[in-house]
C-alpha cells in the first residue's frame, strides 16, 4: 500500500467541519487544549462522562439529561450512561417543520415521492393515533417487513413516539426467516407491503404474507400498498387491513411524545442466524440516539440541510443508522430496489439529481461499479457529494483507488466498521485526517478500541482481535429472552473476560488507522498462523476472470488448509493457467501461507440478506455439518455448489 495519502482535507474544510467546533467546545469545557484528533479521542475515552455529556449538549439532544452522565460500575456491562435521563427517540428525529424535504424516495424507476417535514409529521400523527386506538403502549413490539420507503420511517417514528419497540426486515426474506425473527418477539402489530420491485421485476408477496401473518398472529396486519392498492394482500392476511383503511378515521393533530429512561428499548435487531435461530439484540433509545448523532454530526458532517443517502434495505442495520440523520435536520434520500436497474448507473443518477451531500454504500457495490466500468466522475455532476462511506465488508485498496480516480477525486472516502451489535461504528472516518489506501482512518470518539493478541495483550502492530475496553452508550441493553444474560456474555465477553471482543480480525497502521481482515470466526489458521480472508479477496477479485470469491479453512490431516472458491465472469473457465496465476498473485501479494491448497469454481456464492458472503455456512457444508438456519441466506440454493465436492477429499 502507498504511503502517500489519497486525499487530505483542506484547511477550510477542517475549520468548517462540526468536529472542529466540538473540539473547541471541549477545550472550553475542560480548560485543556486538543491540538489534533488523537488528543481529542484520548480525552473522550479517559473522561467518558464529560465527553458524552458534551455530545448531548453539542448535538442538541432533546430531553431531560439529569445530573449524571455516567455511573461506572467497575465492569463494562455494569456502567450506566445518563441514569437519570428521560427522552423520546422520535421526538429527537422529528427535528424540523415546514415545506422543505424531509424524505425523498425512489423505487428503482417505478415509484417516486417527496415528503416535506410537515408531511412526515402528519402521517406520523395519524399512525400514532391509530396505534393508541389499538392499545399500543411502551414496551409493545411493532414489526415491519417493508421496503426502504417513507412509510417505513413513519411507522418507526410513530411506534417509538409511544415507547413501543420497533423491528424490521426486508420483504425478500423467506417465510421461515421472518418467523424465526419476529416469532421470538411476538409483535402486537405487523406492518408489511403488498410486494416490491427488484431488477425491473414486480414481486408480489401476498401468498407469502398470509402464512407469515397467521403464524405471527398479530392484533393487526397492516398492509402498505406499493405494487397496487394492497387490498389483495390485506384480505389474505391475519386480521389484515390496508394502511388507508387503518388511518381513515384520523386526521393530523399535534404529536405527543412519551419520554422514557435512557435505556428504554428502542429496536430489536437480529444476528445473521446462519449458525442457528437469530439472536434478538435489544438496543436502547438513548444509547442509539446519542451514538448515531455523534457519528452523523461529528464524523460525517451531516447537519441541517445535508442530503443523506445510504444504499440499504430494512434488513440491514445501516437503515437504522441512516434514519437517525433526521435528528440533525438532514434530508433522507431513500432508494429501494436493485442498484443496477434499469441501468448500471441508476444510483449515480439519483445522487446527482437530488444533490446528495453524503453517499453511503457497501464495499461490494463499489467493487461491482468498478468492474462494470462506471466512471461517474466523467458522466455525472457529483459536486454536491462531500463524503462517501463504505461498509459491509473491508474495502479493498483497489476500491479506494477507484473512488478517487473514477467517482470523485475530491471527496472524503471513509471506510467504516461496526455492526448490528452496536448499531454504530468502532472505527470510521475522521474528517480532519488524510485518507490512505486500504485503511479505515481510526477509532470513533468515545470508543476505546484496541487490537489484542490471543493472550489478551494489546498489539501495537500485527494482526489480532478487535476489542473495545470501556463501555459505550450503544452497547445492547440485553438479548431478548435472555434473563440471566448468559447469551449476551457468551457473544461478546467470553474471548477476553470483561472486554468486548467484536469478532473482527484487525491491525493498527502506522497512521493510527486500522485494517480489518475479515471476521475472526472465519479466520484461517494454517500451521497456526492467523490469516484474514479479506487479504485473499483483495487479490483474487482484481482478476477480470473472477467476479467474486469465498475462502474457508478446511480441516485437513490434523491442520487447516486454505480452500478458495471462485465465481467466474461470463466467458471464462477455471483453467490450470488461471489457477497458477491466482496462486502466484496470492503468494506475492500476501504470503505463501495464504496460497490455497485448492481453487475450485462455483456458479454462485451464498450471502446473507444484507449481502455479506457467509464463510461459516460454506465451511459447515464442506465439513459435512448442517447449516442450522438456511432461511437467513438470500440464496440458500447456492450451498449445493459446495456439497460433496470430490476435489476436497484429496
Amino acid at each position: 500500500m502507498s504511503e502517500n495519502p489519497l486525499w487530505t482535507p483542506s484547511k477550510a474544510r477542517i475549520e468548517n467541519h462540526p468536529i472542529s467546533a466540538f473540539s473547541q467546545a471541549a477545550g472550553e469545557a475542560t480548560g485543556r487544549s486538543f491540538p489534533d484528533y488523537d488528543a481529542l479521542h484520548q480525552w473522550s475515552i479517559e473522561d467518558r462522562g464529560a465527553f458524552w455529556s458534551l455530545v448531548w449538549d453539542f448535538c442538541g439532544i432533546v430531553g431531560d439529561k439529569g445530573g449524571t452522565a455516567l455511573t461506572a460500575g467497575g465492569a463494562m456491562r455494569e456502567d450506566r450512561f445518563f441514569p437519570e435521563a428521560r427522552l423520546n427517540f422520535a421526538e429527537n428525529l422529528l427535528a424540523r417543520a415546514g415545506a422543505g424535504d424531509a424524505i425523498v424516495f425512489r423505487g428503482e424507476d417505478r415509484r417516486a415521492s417527496r415528503w416535506s417535514w410537515d408531511d412526515l409529521s402528519a402521517i406520523v400523527s395519524k399512525l400514532q393515533q391509530a396505534f393508541k386506538a389499538e392499545g399500543i403502549v411502551a414496551g409493545d413490539r411493532i414489526a415491519a417487513m417493508m421496503p426502504n420507503m417513507p412509510e417505513t420511517v413513519a411507522v418507526m417514528l410513530a411506534a417509538t413516539s409511544l415507547g413501543a419497540v420497533f423491528s424490521s426486515c426486508s420483504p425478500d426474506f423467506g417465510e421461515r426467516g421472518v418467523i424465526d425473527r419476529f416469532g421470538q418477539i411476538e409483535p402486537k402489530l405487523f406492518v408489511a407491503c403488498d410486494g416490491y420491485f427488484y431488477a425491473s421485476k414486480e414481486i408480489d408477496i401476498a401468498e407469502k404474507l398470509a402464512p407469515i401473518s397467521e403464524k405471527l398472529s398479530p392484533q393487526r396486519t397492516i398492509v402498505v400498498p406499493y405494487l397496487g392498492d394492497g387490498a389483495k394482500a390485506a384480505s389474505g392476511a391475519h386480521n389484515g387491513v390496508t394502511l388507508g383503511e387503518f388511518l381513515a378515521p384520523y386526521h393530523p393533530a399535534e404529536l405527543t411524545f412519551e419520554r422514557l429512561p435512557f435505556d428504554h428499548p428502542l429496536y430489536i435487531m437480529f444476528s445473521s442466524g446462519t449458525t442457528g435461530v437469530p439472536k434478538c439484540i435489544v438496543h436502547g433509545a438513548g444509547g442509539t440516539l446519542i451514538q448515531q448523532r455523534k457519528e452523523h454530526f461529528l464524523h460525517c458532517g451531516n447537519e441541517e440541510g445535508s442530503r443523506v443517502f445510504y444504499f440499504t434495505t430494512c434488513g440491514w442495520m445501516m437503515w437504522n443508522w441512516l434514519v437517525a440523520a433526521l435528528g440533525g435536520g438532514s434530508t433522507l434520500l431513500l432508494y429501494d430496489g436493485s442498484p443496477f436497474h434499469p441501468h448500471k448507473a441508476i444510483v449515480f443518477d439519483y445522487i446527482a439529481e437530488e444533490k446528495a451531500s453524503f453517499f453511503g454504500t457497501s464495499a461490494k457495490y463499489i467493487d461491482s461499479a468498478r468492474k462494470f466500468g462506471l466512471k461517474p466522475a466523467e458522466s455525472h455532476d457529483l459536486s454536491s457529494v462531500q463524503t462517501i462511506t463504505s461498509t459491509g465488508s473491508p474495502l479493498s485498496p483497489e476500491g479506494f483507488a477507484y473512488v478517487y480516480s473514477d467517482v470523485k477525486p475530491d471527496v472524503h472516502l471513509a471506510s467504516i466498521s461496526g455492526g448490528t451489535d452496536i448499531l454504530s461504528c468502532f472505527v470510521l472516518g475522521i474528517p480532519t485526517r488524510a485518507v490512505y489506501e486500504g485503511e479505515i482512518q481510526g477509532p470513533g470518539l468515545g470508543m476505546a478500541v484496541d487490537v489484542y493478541d490471543p493472550d489478551g495483550k494489546p498489539l501495537g502492530s500485527g494482526k489480532g482481535d478487535l476489542v473495545c475496553t470501556k463501555a459505550f452508550p450503544s452497547m445492547p441493553i440485553e438479548f431478548w429472552n435472555d434473563p440471566g444474560g448468559e447469551r449476551y456474555t457468551a457473544a461478546y465477553f467470553e474471548t477476553f473476560p470483561g472486554i468486548w471482543a467484536h469478532g473482527d480480525f484487525a491491525e493498527w497502521t502506522s497512521h493510527g488507522g486500522m485494517i480489518i481482515h475479515g471476521r475472526s470466526d472465519a479466520t484461517l489458521n494454517p500451521q497456526g498462523v492467523r490469516i484474514g480472508t479479506a487479504e485473499i479477496y483483495n487479490i483474487v477479485e482484481q482478476f477480470e476472470e473472477v467476479t467474486e470469491a469465498i475462502c474457508i479453512g478446511q480441516s485437513w490431516e490434523g491442520d487447516v488448509r486454505v480452500v478458495l472458491f471462485v465465481r467466474l465472469a461470463d466467458g471464462h473457465d477455471l483453467t490450470d493457467d488461471l489457477v497458477k496465476r491466482l496462486k502466484d498473485a496470492i503468494r506475492t501479494g500476501a504470503s505463501p501461507r495464504h496460497v490455497p491448497a485448492k481453487v475450485l469454481a462455483v456458479k454462485d456464492i451464498p450471502r446473507t440478506k444484507s449481502g455479506k458472503i457467509t464463510e461459516l455456512a460454506v465451511r459447515e457444508v464442506v465439513e459435512g455439518r448442517p447449516v442450522k438456519n438456511k432461511e437467513a441466506l438470500a440464496n440458500p440454493e447456492a450451498l449445493k455448489e459446495f456439497e460433496g465436492r470430490g476435489e476436497l477429499g484429496s
